[in-house]
């Protein structure tokens, strides 16, 4: 079916595909675009640091936010962001509150936004913050959410997740003035209750820093989240880099399908993507004078009359078996169409009948959702233990949306994982395995094993051993992708030259060569012979004096064998290696193309 669903994607079809996933039980829309304020301290505590080795926490704030900024750039620039400083001597916002900065409105991520924050980091960017703007004391956190609000509501855009990430290191603002207090407490619950996220990433302090004392009250948390607040507080700039990359965004669900247990046992999830092949955006055509973006529009015009032809005018074909098969755009689309979209349970297998090689494509995850039925969570919790209990997967059709065909999957069950500051590794759930069908598989043609005797096995054990590294996926990045982005910055914020790309994916032979000393060598001699030499390339095999040698076809065609060939006009089905063999036993100066050969011939034996 992957032709009619090729050819049906055509130009012009895409808003037909938009309205179809629109009408698939209303479980598919738009969902916006994902707006987030970084609200930074700026108060004179975040300007000194524990040590003078360290960074201060207001440098750490503004490196990791300026982090987050350029990798929008690349991942997601349709994104709002925002930054505000509290707690600054000058002011700068619509509601003429004291102490409250808003530095950039939101706004898509850019590179003057990025050179904006530049000037601020290190000693040279406190500096040229004090000068520019200048830290204090005196501030009220309900003015400075109520400023944060105001940010989201002049948007035009539809937002899909109002996130504020709030940056200090003061565990208690307001611990002498209650009122203020209680009306931060306030501000934060309606602020809540419009939609708007808050989230602390609360940075290293004298004493600690307790959450308790006020932030408690403050701080959002999401249905699905635990208390992610009650980690530890960020010392290093890769601890709150990586706090601030796990809040950052909200996962955006692909789709929320029923799960069904049976016909009367229901549940709802949500399908989330975990791996997304990186590539390089595709370039955008713009107009010579103006530099403004075009639009490309295909219209269908009648090959013989050159009229404009309507969808209504068209129908679609394939092909099989020499015969045209035509159907209607009704009919194509009824062909294309299994089953209502969801998932729908087998059965159950043990863990171990999943092979490696059963894995057709990068997994999808599997997470509860009570937005269609309630009680989701609860089933899905139930399911997941007793999954975990007995080591079982769970084998289910899956149909993603109405035009897609339906796919065999499998459900692994996955226990939650939390580290040392209690940041959830590993989120509870199902990974949705795609399975192969009957017709997917090939059988491999094996070839026959040579066995290694157990001295060879043993010396290769140890360099495997002394190779041995622990691999982390995210630690190598795509080094073409990253030389192509940093060109790209680097014309962007005007820089002299790109930053140097290290390539993670290149073998450390040093290091390599360092660790297995003598074993290679020691390996070769147990597996090679004496005089082997790799990098020597092989002889070529010498041909024989008359040319051809042993590849020469072996052909004896009489003299009455050719002529009756000549008479009957069928010379020419002879290959070219046996015309030459001919020409050559009757003495004949043959040429190197098929018709030469025929013609030579022809005359000879004609005359």
């Amino acid at each position: 079916m992957s032709g009619w669903e090729s050819y049906y994607r055509n130009e012009g079809d895409e808003e037909e595909e938009q309205e179809e996933s629109f009408e698939a039980g209303g479980e598919y829309k738009y969902s916006g675009r994902d707006s987030l304020i970084f609200l930074v301290d700026a108060s004179r505590a975040m300007f000194k640091s524990q040590d003078e080795d360290e960074l201060t926490p207001f440098d750490m704030s503004i490196q990791c936010i300026q982090s987050v900024y350029t990798s929008k750039i690349i991942s997601s620039d349709h994104d709002l962001l925002a930054v505000v400083f509290y707690g600054t001597e000058k002011d700068k916002n619509s509601v003429n509150f004291k102490s409250i900065y808003v530095l950039q409105e939101l706004d898509n991520p850019g590179a003057k936004r990025v050179l904006e924050l530049d000037q601020f980091k290190g000693q040279r960017g406190e500096k040229n913050f004090q000068d520019l703007i200048g830290y204090g004391c005196d501030y009220s956190l309900s003015e400075v959410l109520w400023v944060c609000a105001n940010l989201f509501s002049d948007v035009q855009f539809k937002m899909s997740h109002k996130r504020i990430m709030l940056f200090t290191n003061e565990d208690n603002p307001h611990g002498n003035d209650s009122a203020k207090a209680s009306r931060a407490r306030t501000k934060a619950g309606d602020l809540r209750d419009t939609g708007i996220f808050l989230d602390l990433m609360h940075l290293k302090k004298c004493g600690g820093f307790d959450t308790c004392l006020f932030y408690r009250d403050i701080i959002s948390v999401a249905e699905d989240e635990d208390l992610g607040f009650y980690f530890e507080e960020s010392s290093k700039l890769e601890d709150l880099l990586r706090k601030v990359r796990a809040k950052e965004t909200r996962k955006r669900v692909l789709s929320r399908l029923k799960l069904k247990l049976n016909k009367d046992v229901v549940l709802t999830v949500g399908i989330y993507n975990m791996v997304q092949k990186a590539c390089k955006p595709p370039p955008i055509r713009l107009y010579r004078e103006t530099n403004e973006p075009v639009k490309t529009k295909t219209r269908t015009f009648n090959l013989n009359t050159g009229s404009l032809l309507l969808p209504s005018d068209t129908k679609r074909s394939q092909t099989y078996g020499s015969r045209q098969i035509v159907l209607e755009k009704e009919e194509t689309e009824q062909v294309k169409r299994f089953d209502e979209p969801g998932l729908i349970l087998i059965g159950f297998k043990p863990l171990i009948m999943l092979k490696k090689h059963h894995h057709l494509r990068p997994s999808l995850f599997v997470y509860p959702e009570e937005s269609l039925v309630n009680g989701s969570s609860t089933l899905f919790n139930a399911l997941l233990i007793k999954c975990l209990e007995k080591e079982v997967m769970a084998v289910c059709r899956y149909t993603p949306r109405q035009n897609i065909p339906p796919y065999f999957v499998a459900l692994l069950p996955q226990e939650e994982e939390l580290d040392d500051q209690k940041i959830q590794v590993t989120p509870p759930g199902f990974h949705l395995v795609y399975l192969p069908y009957a017709d997917d598989k090939r059988k491999v043609p094996v070839t026959e094993k040579v066995m290694a005797n157990p001295e060879q096995i043993d010396k290769m054990k140890a360099i495997v051993q002394k190779l041995r590294f622990k691999y982390r996926s995210d630690s190598f990045e795509n080094p073409v992708l990253q030389q192509h982005f940093r060109n790209l910055e680097a014309l962007a914020l005007d820089l002299m030259e790109p930053e140097p790309v290290v390539d993670l994916t290149l073998p450390k032979v040093e290091a390599m060569d360092k660790r297995l000393g003598s074993l290679v060598d020691e390996f070769k001699e147990l597996v090679y012979p004496p005089d082997y030499n790799p990098e020597k390339t092989a002889p070529k095999r010498k041909q024989d004096d008359d040319g051809s040698g042993s590849k020469r076809p072996k052909v004896e065609l009489s003299k009455e064998e050719l002529k009756a060939h000549i008479s009957k006009g069928t010379l020419g089905k002879l290959t070219v290696a046996m015309l030459k063999e001919a020409c050559r036993m009757h003495g004949l100066k043959s040429g190197l193309k098929k018709q030469v050969l025929l013609d030579t011939l022809t005359k000879h034996f004609q005359d």
